[in-house]
């Protein structure tokens, strides 16, 4: 007599044995996990400002540990930048007084060089961390945080500010608190822009890295063990073997990042899209496959998932996500206007004090020869912007249209767009001096090296999101050449175009800083510009000619976005938007 087989079966009831996953997974939060340590044991070392040295070691040995160093600072930096965003983009999109404020500020911010904080940060930092390495650590890191921040906190308050307002209104009838809100529909309704934002302003943050860790400031030289000192020591010994060792172990670093870290986060982050249907090609990742069958993940989840409701009840205190749809007209505007005079009072408080302090110290003829000066970097800007759009319009628009060419594009884009640009400088430089062309062109040369991979990468994002139907009809239309980029391409790439450009724009504002002082084996070439007037400020410690340089960059950054990049935004938006 045979027996009846119960449900479930045997096979359901037995627990399965640890995977090969779970191993890999514990072995990598393990390793990473020393790593860390390891690193952050070298930051709080002794230190002597009188004693610190001004130059590492080259011993090619030392570059593991220098990169690990830099990779820290970097994502110690991205952190605190997106700390940043998240306090900073909600504040400025939920409170409409402060909004007039902090967005205006935000591209003042953007706008003014990182290398001017650092004559700021660095003496502040020394003396909060007296006798320790930390203290140049936090500069270093400030100055990476600085290229990070900004255009993080611009696309997360974008994603605010254009949430659905059926969102919105499900979220007070819920009576959902603030907390509740931020964590269940603020954050991931703009968690793709902000993952791909992140992944652009980390590619910025490698390329100030030589500045962060090869500090010249107030005539004194400070170096940080890290690959960007590193690169920055090699090229004053003029050892290009070294030099070019250093770029190669970037390129694995930038490709081990890339793959590792923003790869898998770019697939994760596609589960917060909201689409009537699904995408043909989701972007796939074997770090992210290797995370979702291991165990590991989910037994971490149920854990920490178990301090949700007492976190929820705790943070219930700042109220509910809900604002009054009835205000008194004369309580608004009384507000408004004492909320204005104290804005006021603040700018003109400020005013006053810059004035006062050029007037004692450089006098006002300073400020006409630096607007002069920026005048002629102003110039090798457009000049970088005009050339680039030439050059990677089409290329971008030729793989935005091919999936295939554009699976093996996009992450070398990626890559050129994350690798720091001046790493190459040293190259450049030696080139220049052997082919006897002025810095006043080749500087051109050097800011494009970083700024003209933003263009390329926005276009090609622009291409690919042109809709089928909307190619398929041109094609059957048989469109000619010109009318099709004329009616097609053009006004569908415009927004991201737009894009590009002001962030390629500003990527060369603040490169001018380091493309218009170049160093090769003693010798120095300085071009006439703003980022070289800047720079030497910096390096000789005068303050008057720092908050000059620091005022009229930030004058003509921002006057150009307001003249001409925001008004081409308000164009796209207009008359050439798909949606």
């Amino acid at each position: 007599m045979s027996l009846l087989r119960t449900f479930p079966t045997r096979g359901a009831l037995a627990r399965p044995g640890r995977s090969v996953a779970d191993v890999l997974v514990f072995l990598g939060a393990a390793a990473l996990l020393w790593l860390v340590v390891r690193l952050a044991h070298g930051t709080a070392v002794p230190w002597n400002e009188a004693t610190a040295p001004s130059t590492v070691s080259t011993d090619p040995a030392e570059l593991p540990y220098y990169a690990g160093r830099s990779l820290l600072r970097m994502f110690v930096a991205l952190a605190l930048s997106v700390l940043f965003t998240f306090v900073y983009a909600t504040a400025a999109a939920r409170l409409r007084r402060a909004e007039k404020v902090l967005i205006p500020l935000l591209d003042i911010l953007q706008s003014v060089p990182i290398l001017g904080f650092l004559s700021v940060t660095i003496t502040g930092f020394i003396a909060l961390f007296p006798g320790s390495q930390l203290g140049l650590e936090a500069a270093s890191i400030f100055a990476i945080f600085t290229s990070q921040a900004w255009n993080m906190t611009f696309a997360f308050y974008h994603s605010l500010v254009s949430q659905p307002r059926d969102l919105d209104e499900a979220a007070r009838l819920l009576r959902l608190s603030r907390w509740q809100r931020f964590w269940r529909v603020d954050a991931p309704g703009g968690m793709i822009g902000l993952v791909w934002n992140g992944m652009m302003s980390f590619g910025g943050g490698w390329f100030f890295l030589t500045a962060s860790e090869a500090l010249s400031v107030d005539n004194h030289n400070y170096a940080l063990p890290g690959i960007g000192a590193y690169v920055a020591t090699a090229t004053d010994e003029g050892d290009l073997g070294k030099v070019l060792l250093a770029i190669v172990v970037m390129i694995v670093m930038v490709v081990g990042v890339n793959v590792l870290f923003w790869r898998p986060l770019t697939a994760w982050a596609e589960r917060f899209r909201v689409e009537d249907s699904e995408a043909a090609e989701a972007p796939r990742s074997v770090t992210l496959m290797l995370l979702r069958r291991s165990r590991i993940p989910a037994f971490l989840g149920t854990v920490f998932g178990r301090l949700v409701f007492p976190l929820d009840r705790a943070m219930a205190l700042f109220g509910l996500a809900e604002h009054p749809l009835r205000t008194s007209p004369v309580r608004r505007r009384a507000g408004d206007a004492v909320f204005a005079v104290a804005v006021l009072a603040l700018i003109t408080y400020g005013l006053v004090r810059m004035v006062t302090f050029i007037a004692g110290t450089a006098g006002f003829g300073e400020v006409g020869h630096a607007l002069w000066l920026g005048l002629i970097t102003f110039a090798r800007v457009l000049a970088l912007v005009a050339v680039a759009t030439l050059i990677w319009v089409p290329v971008g628009v030729w793989i935005g249209l091919n999936p295939r060419v554009s699976r093996l594009a996009q992450p070398v884009v990626q890559v050129l767009a994350s690798f720091p640009a001046n790493f190459l400088f040293p190259l450049v430089t030696g080139v220049l001096l052997a082919t006897g062309v002025s810095l006043d062109w080749g500087g051109i040369l050097l800011m494009a090296l970083g700024a003209q991979w933003y263009i390329l990468f926005n276009v090609i994002a622009g291409a690919s999101a042109i809709p089928n139907d909307l190619r398929e009809a041109a094609s059957s239309l048989r469109l000619p050449r010109k009318l099709w980029w004329r009616k097609l391409i053009l006004p569908a790439i415009f927004p991201s175009y737009v894009t590009g450009g002001i962030t390629a724009a500003g990527g060369a504002w603040n490169a001018s800083i380091v493309a218009e002082v170049v160093s090769y084996h003693g010798t120095t070439l300085t071009a006439t510009g703003l980022g070289a007037y800047i720079k030497d400020a910096t390096g000789s410690g005068n303050a008057a000619q720092i908050l000059i340089g620091v005022a009229v960059m930030s004058l003509y950054v921002v006057g150009l976005n307001r003249l001409f990049w925001r008004r081409l935004y308000a164009l796209a938006e207009r008359r050439f938007s798909l949606t």
